[in-house]
């Protein structure tokens, strides 16, 4: 019987490859929707694992507190128009009213009074030169608290967080990326060492672990480079580099600026930095449970219009929530794309169809010949039913390869993560097996039933 099947599977295979080129145009619509189905799904499984790392990056149930920006990003489309209509109506219902702007007290305050919160962390960014021993790079400068590390899950390769001394007094110490120590310290270790960030000199006392941020991450989540960010106590910032909440002559008129206890020196320039009378930069408040960010949000709101003296001049906002909607649209987005290539398949699949139709009409007289020698209407459904597999089989097969390539020549050229699964490959190549063996049935019951006598005298 083995024997049979054996001989049977000759003849299919000497059949497909008599005619390599209709076989191979036959076996098209199985190789793109194969390739499709493997690239589409690459690209949404990179888009998930993106979408869970940026979830990572900015925390758990958090909130993100940020002053208005005072101008539009854009004016240059509808978007921008509806952008300064927004804008120009906040200005003019903050008209006549007076905000002292997003400070260190509105965190204490939330802190505080808010029950669902479990923890506070205030930022203080500037851009500025960090130097050491005659090597200079341009970082971010952060002034922030121990909460910063736990509600980012930041953890240190060496060396120790701020204590309570550190942090209540504004001691002159840092916490550095691991970017930042391999240009500084590339080959000894930089704790107890000293840099200097813009006119201040600060000790390091921890490095942090290397963690991967995109650049697309940076730039829509608003989140910090962490590797490439120097850390100070958000007291040291204030006292000793820059507090913009405090106003002197100086910084109403431009040029020299005493700023803080320390009476340290800088120049006062312009920059993007400096967001009107802000004494910090952003708020991420993370609250205790999923289910409280609702209701937290409206508290907040309502909490720092109080605060705010009735001018709406924060922003907040919940990443986690925006991300989810965000994977919500792609993965319609990749159901739509999936489904268009899954047509293919169908579609190749009715390609077989027809050609091996086609084929049944052209060797009625073979098959007249192999009934007369004895072959069953068995044996010649199975050959005509391997015919059509083979070419799915080698369709999908061609496909997987073309799938792979697609996936990593789409990563190189666009710069889109793409994930290829092996349930993807195993998917893909069982459904163009099936594509064979169902597409191809109709056809070898068609040879099968011709009536040998008829078929003989066909011409």
């Amino acid at each position: 019987m083995l024997e049979r099947y054996k001989y049977i599977f000759n003849i299919a295979l000497e059949a497909v490859f008599l005619n390599k080129f209709r076989s191979m145009l036959t076996a098209l619509g199985i190789i793109f929707g194969v390739a499709a189905v493997i690239t589409m799904m690459a690209i949404g499984n990179g888009a998930k694992k993106e979408i869970l790392e940026q979830m990572k990056l900015v925390g758990v149930n958090n909130i993100l507190i940020v002053p208005k920006s005072e101008k539009p990003k854009s004016n240059a489309s509808a978007g921008g128009d509806q952008n300064t209509q927004s804008t120009d109506q906040n200005q003019e219902k903050n008209k006549g009213k007076y905000s002292p702007g997003l400070s260190l007290k509105d965190a204490l305050a939330i802190k505080e009074i808010i029950p669902t919160v479990s923890k506070v962390s205030p930022e203080v960014i500037y851009e500025t030169d960090i130097v050491k021993g005659g090597v200079k790079t341009s970082a971010k400068f952060t002034g922030v608290t121990p909460d910063f590390f736990n509600v980012f899950a930041l953890e240190l390769q060496e060396g120790q967080m701020f204590n309570e001394e550190q942090l209540k007094e504004g001691k002159a110490v840092c916490i550095i990326g691991p970017v930042i120590k391999s240009k500084f310290f590339p080959t000894e270790s930089a704790i107890g060492k000293d840099i200097k960030c813009g006119p201040i000199w600060l000790r390091v006392i921890g490095v942090l672990k290397k963690r991967e941020v995109s650049q697309s991450s940076i730039d829509n989540l608003g989140i910090s480079d962490y590797n490439n960010s120097v850390y100070g106590p958000i007291q040291t910032l204030l006292r000793r580099f820059k507090d913009r909440s405090m106003i002197t002559s100086a910084s109403l008129h431009g040029g020299v600026t005493y700023s803080g206890e320390y009476n340290t020196m800088y120049m006062n320039e312009s920059s993007s930095s400096d967001k009107g009378s802000n004494q910090i930069d952003k708020i991420v408040v993370q609250v205790k449970e999923s289910s409280q960010i609702g209701a937290t949000v409206d508290i907040l709101k309502k909490m720092m219009l109080r605060r705010h003296a009735g001018v709406e001049d924060v922003e907040i906002r919940v990443p986690e929530l925006l991300l989810k909607q965000e994977q919500r649209t792609k993965d319609i987005f990749n159901i739509v794309l999936g489904a268009i290539a899954s047509i293919s398949l169908l579609v190749g699949g009715i390609g077989i169809m027809n050609i091996m139709l086609a084929s049944v009409m052209e060797r009625i007289k073979e098959i007249g010949i192999r009934q007369a020698i004895g072959a069953t209407k068995r044996d010649i459904v199975l050959q005509f039913l391997m015919e059509a597999t083979l070419l799915s089989l080698t369709g999908g097969l061609i496909g997987i390869i073309l799938g792979l390539a697609l996936s990593k020549i789409i990563m190189e050229l666009t710069d889109i993560l793409t994930i290829v699964s092996p349930i993807s490959v195993i998917i893909s190549f069982g459904v163009s097996a099936s594509v064979g063996i169902i597409f191809g049935y109709m056809p070898s019951q068609r040879a099968a039933a011709q009536d040998p006598v008829e078929s003989l005298r066909h011409e």
